[in-house]
């Protein structure tokens, strides 16, 4: 099916297991895949399919590059980043939200109220594009672990981050205030990839739909 080789870079983490799932459901090779192994690279012949093993945040890099003709990654990533990439398929899997979070006892306060305040994030590209939306002036602080840390010690008044269950959050006192947007993982595609290897591309890209698609039903 497959006579040039296809590179996928794939997210190391929590997308993997399910990214496999996937692969293996459509008849994609993963002998031997492991985020713990030494290799970063699984080739195949039959398909001839190469995967990467790739942080999470550098798989649009290698596909915007040509390193990757596609990729899979959260679409926190992609807002997050705005690599030039195609955007192929929704994977639904690996939900997760951004939002906005303030101290309990702040729960009540209108978004409004929070105009001239400090916001704590890892995506403060996401955060600003969020306030200005909301015609507020906020200012932005990145930092890159233990955001919920932040309120805690006076250097935010909120965060911005990405939550799953909220667990984390309510552990730290903290409440979501506002949603921004859903993010679930997506299949990414280099510009120049898609047209040279469309013949290639295409037909992978409508199986992992009807794949995806049947499976919500």
């Amino acid at each position: 099916m497959y006579k040039e080789q296809l590179t996928i870079a794939l997210s190391k983490g929590t997308l993997l297991k399910s990214t496999l799932k996937l692969f293996r459901s459509i008849g994609l090779p993963t002998e031997g895949v492991d985020e713990d192994s030494r290799n970063m690279v699984f080739t195949y012949e039959n398909p001839a399919i190469t995967y990467i093993m790739c942080r999470p945040t550098d798989v649009p890099t290698y596909v915007e590059q040509g390193a990757a003709d596609l990729g899979i990654v959260g679409k926190d990533v992609i807002m997050e980043q705005g690599r030039d990439v195609f955007e192929l398929a929704d994977l639904k899997y690996g939900y997760c939200r951004f939002v906005v979070a303030v101290p309990a006892s702040l729960k009540d306060i209108p978004l409004k109220k929070l105009n001239y305040q400090r916001a704590a994030t890892k995506f403060p590209v996401v955060a600003e594009q969020f306030f200005r939306s909301q015609g507020l002036q906020v200012e932005i602080i990145k930092l890159h672990g233990n955001i919920e840390l932040a309120p805690l010690m006076g250097l935010s008044d909120m965060i911005v981050d990405i939550v799953s269950t909220g667990r984390t959050l309510r552990e730290n006192n903290l409440v979501e205030l506002v949603d921004i947007m859903d993010s679930t993982t997506r299949l990414i595609c280099n510009r120049v990839s898609y047209r040279t290897k469309h013949h290639q591309i295409q037909p992978l890209v409508e199986t992992i739909q009807k794949y995806v698609k049947g499976g919500q039903d």
